[in-house]
């Protein structure tokens, strides 16, 4: 039997079914996009095969998903949490600050510049950024990120397609920057981020990178709080 809080609180019903351990977190990889399976755990790598299946079925019974041939995908009802997840994770790069190692993953961070790029600001024929993270070991220190006819990709192994570019710095460094704690400026300024290009290129790569969805939503806020006072 699922636990309850007793409360007709509306709130309180909501959490009933939102504050299981991960629940949220693929609710926002659903959001993000992510349709099949693997998808769905390439954004939650700690998380269990067997623990994700429960959790998307619960989320099912609830009709906040639904299964389809192509995989998974939300309904109205899931699709209304939007605002909800957003609002959560600004306050969490707002407020929360303990960062520590055990939070850093390269792969995760590279998945999550893969699915938000804004290709639109990359040149128009194939390209290949390289990122090589300083302080990890080999077998997870290169990636490689490439944009060919719109469509984005990133690999740990050579694509066979030459750099315009490459990033070189410590995995905390580039984690800051995608979240929104730190800005490609101040980290190039600071000799914490080297980018290794022509220049033309190397002034562009912040723009071809961007930064994470929750930092714009941050940024958003900022100036929305700003003009209303």
């Amino acid at each position: 039997m699922t636990a309850t809080y007793g409360q007709f609180c509306p709130l309180a019903k909501a959490m009933e079914i939102l504050d299981e351990r991960w629940t949220l977190l693929v609710v926002r990889e659903l959001l993000l996009g992510s349709r099949r399976f693997n998808e769905i755990r390439r954004g939650v790598p700690r998380m269990s095969p067997a623990l994700l299946a429960k959790r998307l079925r619960t989320l099912e019974r609830h009709g906040i998903v639904v299964r389809t041939g192509a995989g998974y995908g939300l309904t109205e009802c899931g699709r209304d949490l939007h605002s909800v997840v957003t609002s959560l994770g600004v306050w969490g790069l707002r407020w929360v600050t303990d960062l520590g190692a055990e939070d850093l993953d390269p792969q995760l961070l590279m998945w999550d510049i893969k699915r938000t790029l804004p290709v639109a600001h990359w040149p128009a024929e194939p390209s290949c950024v390289a990122v090589v993270f300083t302080d990890l070991a080999p077998r997870n220190a290169r990636w490689w990120v490439v944009v060919a006819h719109g469509v984005p990709d990133c690999c740990d192994y050579d694509p066979g397609v030459d750099p315009c570019a490459t990033i070189i710095g410590p995995l905390p460094v580039l984690t800051a920057i995608w979240r929104g704690d730190r800005t490609w400026r101040e980290a190039i300024g600071a000799h914490d981020l080297q980018i290794d290009a022509v220049a033309e290129v190397r002034g562009a790569i912040p723009e071809w990178f961007g930064q994470s969805m929750l930092a714009d939503a941050l940024a958003a806020t900022t100036v929305s709080n700003r003009l209303s006072n």
